[in-house]
């Protein structure tokens, strides 16, 4: 299973400039200085009125705001008009998942939950970044390591190696390696695949014909958390 700590190996940037909104000077630190170790350029501000300012007068590939800041709720309402609309990923408390996602009039979101690891905010920036074509990865495509998905051709290689996938190993696959350091359920896999909830050998048998062919003659990527789930990553280093 992964661990707390993060290690900018796991999804690197290529000089993508990031806003970060945060109130708490530590967690305001925590993520310029991760962030920047990971190779991405950074501009932090305390309140969200002037993260939004900053954004109407410069360019942003994406957005880390702390939704938890008194004055985010006014952003839905006054929708100062930008010229361009990054991706915002959001800090939310867990128990704010009912109302999550004040209307921020901005692009593509995702989130995660506080407290947060740094290695799971690393993670969804780069899937977010993906989907703008701020990310140098080829448009189309996810990655992770050597393992790349092309949703544009629907292929999958693991380095050199191309892997002959059924339909419902390529859905797992991808479902992993987006929520790549994630554990997932059983039934959120089944969900996925194949729309419904099926019994745990069907998921099992899946995962293990998956696996032997992601991970043939080469570091596992593909692990259990026995009474939990599945996820994607390396043990190695990430554990």
């Amino acid at each position: 299973m992964p661990g707390s700590s993060a290690r900018p190996a796991l999804a690197r940037g290529a000089g993508q400039r990031l806003l970060i909104v945060a109130g708490d000077p530590d967690v305001a630190e925590l993520l310029s200085t991760t962030l920047e170790l990971a190779g991405y350029r950074v501009v932090a501000v305390a309140a969200a009125n002037d993260g939004m300012a900053l954004l109407a007068r410069e360019r942003f590939d994406l957005a880390v705001v702390d939704a938890t800041l008194p004055d985010v709720s006014e952003l839905g309402r006054t929708r100062p008009a930008l010229a361009r609309r990054p991706p915002v990923l959001l800090l939310i408390d867990y128990d704010s998942l009912d109302r999550i996602v004040p209307e921020l009039g901005l692009g593509e979101r995702d989130y995660v939950t506080k407290p947060f690891r740094v290695a799971d905010i690393l993670v969804r920036v780069q899937i977010l970044l993906r989907g703008t074509g701020a990310n140098p990865a080829r448009s189309g495509a996810l990655s992770y390591r050597d393992l790349v998905l092309d949703d544009t051709l629907c292929e999958a290689r693991r380095g050199p190696r191309a892997l002959d996938l059924t339909p419902a190993e390529y859905r797992l696959l991808r479902h992993l390696l987006v929520n790549a350091h994630r554990v997932l359920s059983k039934e959120q896999i089944g969900r996925y695949v194949w729309g419904d909830h099926r019994g745990g050998n069907a998921i099992e048998q899946l995962v293990s014909r998956l696996r032997r062919k992601v991970d043939q003659d080469a570091p596992g990527l593909i692990h259990t958390r026995r009474g939990f789930g599945y996820w994607l990553g390396r043990a190695d280093t990430d554990a």
